[in-house]
């Protein structure tokens, strides 16, 4: 992992969303983040059913392992759609606590007691499922979930959720050292949501490592566009301009980072970046 202290020779660097982590395709952070799509049995909170998910989640942020507990006592005394939305919680909850194989198990559940007419909560329940099994280092794993996660969104017609499951199923290929058909998957994902700035960083910094520079450099100036102000592209942009041979273009980029978030650890990154091209500057192993 490149940490945001540690400087490393320029053509070594990788970075993404998460300053901290060593690329975009790494282990994704979607299980908390996303929040549930209209219309699935997660969102509507207005009967006793959803309103016990409701506080369930808020517990969740504020106390994982009670909510653990509570989840579990309420998936073992209930059918249904109740036990479905116990299952949901227990997952997240699960995740919380990086109890990863109890949250695939809890997501499972709950794609399997969903109604099949439900296809979309299903498809999203089946992608929650695959990133925890990606979380827990199981990446072929991830990728037969989040497969079925990619065919029922497409059954729902739900380009947003397919496209998801797409940029997950990504970096379950790139762990998998199937470059070409994570391109494919992420080739996908930009033509279901051309609006996204995800997809297109991280098919930006999939080019790069695959040394397609001008691609990535049309993939990257695509998701800037779209996201101006995110670091993370910023961060991207820099790198790919310095391995073209772009200095000027790299440092503005980075400083750019550092000017928008200056006390962001992505800012003690480009700070980093920037002084490995420092006159006389010699890069240095992590650590020095």
């Amino acid at each position: 992992m490149i940490l945001a202290s540690a400087f490393l020779p320029l053509a070594l660097l990788q970075v993404g969303p998460n300053p901290n982590a060593p690329d975009t395709l790494g282990t994704p952070d979607e299980l908390l983040n996303r929040p549930p799509p209209p219309g699935s049995l997660a969102a509507e909170i207005a009967d006793p059913k959803t309103a016990w998910l409701a506080d369930c989640l808020q517990l969740v942020e504020t106390d994982p392992a009670r909510a653990h507990s509570q989840a579990q006592i309420k998936a073992a005394d209930t059918f249904g759609e109740e036990r479905v939305i116990a299952h949901h919680c227990l997952g997240l909850a699960a995740t919380q606590l990086g109890l990863w194989g109890d949250a695939e198990n809890a997501f499972l559940t709950a794609h399997d007691g969903t109604p099949a007419d439900e296809v979309r909560a299903r498809a999203r329940f089946s992608a929650m499922a695959g990133n925890a099994a990606q979380a827990n280092g199981d990446a072929a794993r991830a990728l037969e979930l989040l497969t079925v996660a990619r065919g029922e969104a497409a059954e729902a017609a739900s380009a947003d959720l397919e496209a998801i499951a797409a940029l997950d199923a990504a970096r379950a290929l790139v762990a998998l050292e199937r470059p070409a058909q994570a391109l494919e998957a992420l080739d996908a994902a930009t033509r279901l949501t051309p609006q996204a700035s995800e997809g297109w960083l991280l098919k930006a910094t999939l080019l790069r490592r695959l040394d397609r520079l001008a691609e990535a450099q049309e993939a990257i100036e695509e998701a800037a566009r779209l996201a101006p102000l995110e670091v993370a592209i910023g961060l991207e942009a820099g790198v790919i301009a310095v391995l073209g041979g772009r200095e000027k273009a790299a440092r503005a980029s980075w400083q750019s980072v550092i000017d928008t978030q200056p006390d962001s650890l992505a800012a003690q990154t480009a700070r980093g970046y920037l002084e490995q091209l420092a006159p006389g500057a010699a890069p240095r192993e992590d650590g020095g």
